[in-house]
């Protein structure tokens, strides 16, 4: 019987924020996780650290096309058909190179879609079923990228500047409803992902630390959760600053 067994619903389950998310989630109770990811091996390999961590919970694992609308219909029915669930982290995603992005319109398809579309497509796959229930957590990871445009990155920030307008609408739709919907923006965190920026210097957020501060922020409930902290001043800043300001700026 897992009746009694919170729900979860882990989009992307093989990136590094969300494994550890995980690991949290399983660490403070048994859980019923679902675990959705790209390649079922990647996943499955997710799925054997948490079963040691947690005996007692139960795991699902789901091989999924992140892209394909019709695909993800299908896949978020099926998972609600089994029963409602408690909380959805959406959490897939990929840094894409700026500069090619500039030359190459596929990368920047695929760039835009993966970080942007897919994301929402997510979300709203999920929203209309948690509506219906009139319960559970909806949680999606954008970025401080997404906050202003800048010409290092500004088609990865386009992309979640979509996942950050998107949740907003989002919360309006759902504002007097129980369903919670809430928008996660990490700053560089020690990643796979960020492996170049680290390489390159960059102070990257471990990943540990994130996800407490996110497992944290969408227990509480908050409509945004800047990770660490310290982005929500920093990210202020950066909106404000006057064109002729920012436009000197390299970043």
């Amino acid at each position: 019987m897992t009746d009694n067994k919170k729900k979860i619903v882990i989009a992307g389950a093989t990136s590094a924020i969300a494994e550890h998310c995980a690991r949290l989630w399983v660490s403070e109770a048994a859980v019923d996780l679902t675990l959705i990811g790209r390649n079922s091996d990647r996943t499955e390999r997710v799925a054997a650290d948490l079963r040691v961590r947690s005996p007692q919970s139960v795991f699902r694992i789901l091989e999924a096309d992140f892209i394909d609308p019709l695909a993800i219909r299908q896949l978020v029915d099926g998972i609600v058909a089994e029963g409602s669930v408690d909380i959805v982290l959406i959490a897939h995603g990929s840094l894409p190179d700026q500069a090619v992005c500039q030359q190459d319109l596929t990368a920047c398809h695929e760039a835009l879609t993966v970080n942007g579309i897919s994301p929402v497509l997510f979300a709203e796959a999920f929203a209309g079923h948690m509506q219906k229930a009139n319960r559970g957590t909806l949680a999606m990871i954008g970025s401080v990228a997404g906050d202003r445009g800048r010409k290092s990155n500004y088609v990865y920030g386009a992309a979640k500047g979509l996942v950050t307008r998107y949740a907003q609408g989002l919360q309006h739709r759902l504002a007097n409803t129980g369903v919670k919907v809430v928008l996660i923006k990490p700053g560089p965190t020690d990643t796979p992902m960020t492996a170049h920026l680290k390489q390159q210097g960059a102070r990257l957020a471990s990943v540990e630390n994130v996800a407490q501060l996110i497992v944290k922020g969408i227990t509480q409930g908050k409509p945004v959760v800047y990770v660490p902290a310290k982005w929500a001043l920093i990210m202020m800043v950066i909106r404000h600053l006057p064109r002729f300001v920012f436009n000197k700026l390299e970043i």
